[in-house]
């Protein structure tokens, strides 16, 4: 299934974090907390801006972004869960 965000709107897949840690201890699922990094899916058209024109996202699709830990709103897209959430919730932008 294909799905495009609308407006300034974009779709993250959360990147998971490691089992374990540097030492050696396994981490629990019970103590493990979410993700705060993902990679970007898809993103929306851009924003209106009051003079009816489109301001473009800086965001794009392949880019992994950091974001705060209660941002957005979780779905799950064919069994997945994803997270959708607006472009001024991303922190920051990974380079590679």
């Amino acid at each position: 299934m294909k799905i495009r965000p609308l407006h300034d709107r974009i779709l993250v897949k959360r990147i998971a974090e490691a089992d374990t840690t540097k030492g050696g201890i396994i981490i629990p699922d019970s103590a493990k907390e979410k993700p705060i990094e993902g990679k970007v899916v898809a993103v929306g058209n851009g924003k209106r801006r009051k003079g009816g024109e489109l301001r473009p996202l800086e965001v794009k699709a392949g880019d992994r972004i950091l974001f705060g830990k209660y941002s957005g709103t979780e779905v799950k897209i064919e069994g997945e869960e994803h997270l959708i959430l607006r472009e001024e919730e991303v922190l920051a932008i990974l380079d590679k």
